[in-house]
């Protein structure tokens, strides 16, 4: 029997898990994810290391030794995560080898505090990337305003690109072409266009939850058989940009070059509202090229009964549209939704940095007093 996740691979989907903590590279966990169920990369975010970090034990090891060299909180913090990448990007190295570096791809973040620092993104990224120092990790940069110029410099520098927290359709667009921009400029850098990689995580289940909520205080029949179809016309909708924009001539020049498409990534793919089936942004969002990163509860929901039936976004442009068009017909008004969520996403990912950063602060002066 072919299990979901290797029919998921099949059609052209990319597996890759929406989580990294020491635990899961010591205990082997994350590897055998690899071998059972068709994980092929990784992606981290600021919650993600807050969560990894400060549960458990398995960083006061590394917290004591940077206590007793006198790190700062930002030092131990960068120290911690960048082994952690490092050392996933290693795990995922066969991976990344037998796809041509396609999958077997390791995402980190900069700092969400610099979303709004165009030369600061670009500093970080490079930093992050020489410090992990792997072919094939993902330096993350969010798609506001200020990070697209530094998604298209950091690109030029031969770094790969993972663009984060893309909600609109619009905003899409511009990500498509600040990473067409950037390896135009990397290319005229001398840089190897094949050994350059990205994708553009496309946000899904909270566009959901935000317009669900609206949908509830309409109240009327037509709104309640609106809920939970927004997250899916949205992202099937950014496939359609994704397949207009790589069919251009300016695409075909690159290509012709040795570039590889930046492919979209369906993120915040766990379901939020019970109502809905487990596997709803796995199964409804099945494309050829795309990769969909999961939390392990979807992960596993998927792999026990998600139901894959090949392609399921081509051919449903239209149905898409009228979706969103009902919504503005009902009052429910999408940039306003879409300006909002990038907002909410950006202060989540702040505040968890800065919790993070609390919290560690609390464990090196603990173990500065133990010493």
């Amino acid at each position: 029997m072919t299990t979901p996740t290797q029919q998921l691979s099949d059609a052209g989907v990319s597996i890759w898990l929406d989580d990294l903590s020491r635990g899961r590279l010591e205990t082997g966990t994350l590897r055998k994810l690899i071998e059972e169920k068709n994980v092929v990369g990784v992606t981290t975010n600021p919650s993600i290391f807050h969560a990894a970090i400060t549960s458990g034990t398995d960083y006061d090891q590394i917290i004591a030794g940077k206590a007793a060299e006198g790190a700062s909180v930002e030092d131990t913090i960068f120290e911690i995560t960048t082994t952690d990448v490092a050392d996933a990007c290693d795990l995922f190295a066969p991976v990344a080898a037998a796809t041509k570096g396609v999958d077997g791809r390791v995402s980190i973040e900069v700092d969400p505090r610099l979303a709004w620092d165009t030369a600061g993104t670009i500093a970080e990224a490079k930093h992050l990337s020489q410090r992990v120092n792997r072919n094939n990790v993902h330096i993350k940069i969010p798609a506001t305003i200020e990070g697209l110029e530094a998604i298209t410099a950091t690109l030029a520098e031969g770094i790969s690109v993972n663009v984060t927290l893309i909600f609109s359709l619009e905003r899409y667009r511009a990500v498509i072409n600040a990473f067409q921009s950037g390896l135009e400029q990397a290319k005229e850098n001398g840089h190897d266009l094949s050994k350059i990689h990205s994708v553009a995580s496309f946000f899904v289940s909270r566009v959901d939850t935000e317009i669900d909520k609206r949908l509830d205080k309409i109240g009327t029949d037509e709104a309640k058989a609106l809920k939970g179809k927004a997250g899916l016309a949205n992202a099937r909708l950014a496939y359609q940009v994704y397949e207009e924009l790589f069919a251009t001539e300016r695409w075909a020049l690159l290509a012709d070059a040795g570039a590889l498409p930046q492919r979209p990534l369906w993120a915040s793919t766990g379901v939020k509202d019970p109502a809905y089936p487990d596997t709803l942004y796995v199964t409804e969002l099945v494309a050829p090229g795309v990769v969909n990163t999961m939390p392990e509860k979807t992960l596993d929901a998927t792999y026990d009964h998600g139901v894959v039936t090949g392609d399921t976004v081509k051919g449903t442009y239209e149905d898409a549209n009228a979706t969103l068009d009902a919504l503005e017909k009902l009052g429910v008004s999408y940039n306003e939704v879409v300006a909002l969520l990038e907002t909410e996403g950006l202060d989540k990912f702040v505040a968890s940095w800065k919790e993070l950063l609390a919290d560690v602060e609390g464990a090196l002066a603990s173990a500065r007093k133990a010493s």
